[in-house]
């Protein structure tokens, strides 16, 4: 064979080389960036338990929370791009990290490689026996007459559950005030012992108080109703000027995470997620799964850094 002819016959084969790219044969990290128990760390257990059944390997999450979620983001950016690390991500982590770290610690679209989205984990306003509104409407006309005395807990500043009240504020014209705990746990703790009146939380977290009785759901902040109480409206639906921006769950890598892992990652995981049982798993816990494209979800990543930089500007947190 000629010198040209072996020349051809490797370039050939270097498209299959790329393909045939495998993980590692080591264990495999998912970096959570908060404390065990929340929905990030739930869903990254549920993917973490299935993902080692399915590639043979020990999958192990590991919760590092810690500077509202820079440490996790963090060790996550300087990670091999090999495809044995991981981690959780939510749709505003840019957005606290600018607000809490000033300089900021990460760029979110240019220091991680997307593998999907997992699940939507929408909020809500919801409300204990101290209230006795039982609409958003009479909620607002009740606010609008006791002007900065009725607060609501959040779980902690620059979340999106304190930057919906604030724009809630601005769109309705009223004030409330925000009582940021460490947390989504406290601040419904706080809210079920009668501490505060009301509190805009993620429905994964509030949804067994709902059902109990103990706290009532005012309005849904998200364009479509809540799978599991679709009887409530959304804040689309009752207040038009009100614009509500994404509060999704979802997977990255570190940075030039080669294509061909990225994608063994992202179908495997896509199947995890499409499976009945972890369906099941999922709405149990309040999440509507999404399971997107790598490309789909970069374009979300993008688009929801700049809504909720945005949001947290105009609610004066932010300097854009």
């Amino acid at each position: 064979m000629s010198r040209y002819a072996l020349l051809v016959s490797a370039f050939a084969l270097l498209p299959l080389a790329a393909n045939a790219q495998e993980l590692p044969a080591r264990t495999i990290r998912i970096i959570v960036p908060s404390p065990p128990g929340a929905a990030g760390d739930i869903t990254a257990r549920v993917i973490a338990q299935k993902l080692s059944e399915r590639l043979h390997q020990p999958v192990v999450v590991e919760n590092q929370g810690g500077a509202s979620g820079a440490i996790g983001m963090s060790m996550l950016r300087r990670a091999a791009p090999d495809g044995t690390t991981i981690g959780v991500v939510i749709a505003l982590a840019q957005t606290i990290d600018r607000i809490q770290n000033k300089t900021g610690s990460f760029d979110i679209v240019k220091d991680f490689t997307p593998i999907t989205a997992i699940a939507n984990n929408p909020a809500g306003l919801v409300v204990n026996d101290r209230i006795t509104a039982a609409s958003l409407t009479a909620f607002v006309e009740f606010v609008r007459k006791h002007p900065r005395e009725i607060a609501y807990a959040s779980g902690g500043v620059g979340t999106a559950h304190h930057l919906y009240g604030q724009v809630l504020n601005r769109t309705a014209g009223i004030q409330m005030l925000n009582v940021p705990y460490k947390g989504v746990t406290p601040a419904l703790n706080d809210l079920l012992g009668g501490h505060v009146p009301a509190a805009i939380v993620s429905l994964a977290a509030a949804l067994p108080h709902i059902e109990s009785g103990r706290l009532r759901l005012l309005t849904v902040f998200d364009t479509k109703r809540y799978a599991k109480l679709p009887e409530v409206p959304t804040i689309a639906e009752e207040m038009p000027g009100f614009v509500p921006g994404r509060t999704w769950i979802g997977l990255l890598g570190p940075s030039n995470v080669p294509a061909a892992i990225t994608a063994r990652l992202h179908d495997e995981i896509v199947r995890i997620l499409n499976s009945t049982d972890v369906q099941q798993v999922l709405g149990e816990n309040g999440l509507e799964s999404i399971a997107n494209t790598p490309s789909d979800f970069a374009a979300m990543i993008k688009e929801d850094a700049k809504f909720w930089d945005a949001a947290a500007a105009s609610a004066g947190l932010l300097k854009q």
